[in-house]
């Protein structure tokens, strides 16, 4: 099984989309039972908080559901038990890295890289357009998801 956590600052509103939208790409093409997707937060800001309601209308708007999500932390001992991290925003890398100790095994990644793309997912804390975000997340989830077909 292949793991990957998908981190953002709170785990409130990229990560948890990033997570419910990868699990159903996952679902659609019947390989949800090959990966475990998680996701999680650098700071403790928002540790047992429910998803964001502007996350939770706009996944709802797809017919997703993240039911039951809580933000969690991510831990240093999380490198050991994924195999891939991929980061909304390059401080969410910095941080990672921190956390982490370095990379040694490039598992940390940034959210749109996978679909050619050189920059942050829009962040909806900061501006409140959770249809950017999700347009960012989707083109990254999609990329994410040829990738590992083609690995």
């Amino acid at each position: 099984m292949y793991r990957i956590m998908f981190v953002c600052h709170g785990n409130i509103c990229r990560s948890p989309m990033a997570e419910f939208v990868m699990k159903d790409i996952l679902a659609k093409e019947g390989k949800e039972s090959e990966y475990l997707v998680r996701s999680s937060a650098t700071s403790y800001e928002e540790i047992g908080s429910p998803v964001h309601h502007g996350t939770r209308r706009k996944l709802a708007e797809h017919g997703i559901s993240c039911e039951g999500k809580r933000a969690v932390k991510l831990v240093k001992e999380d490198y050991d038990k994924y195999d891939l991290f991929v980061g909304m925003d390059s401080y969410n890398i910095v941080n990672m890295f921190k956390i982490f100790g370095g990379d040694n095994q490039k598992k940390v990644h940034l959210m749109l890289e996978f679909a050619g793309i050189d920059r942050d997912v829009a962040d909806p804390w900061y501006t409140g357009d959770f249809d950017a975000t999700y347009d960012d997340i989707k083109k990254g989830c999609d990329a994410l998801f040829k990738y590992l077909k083609n690995k």
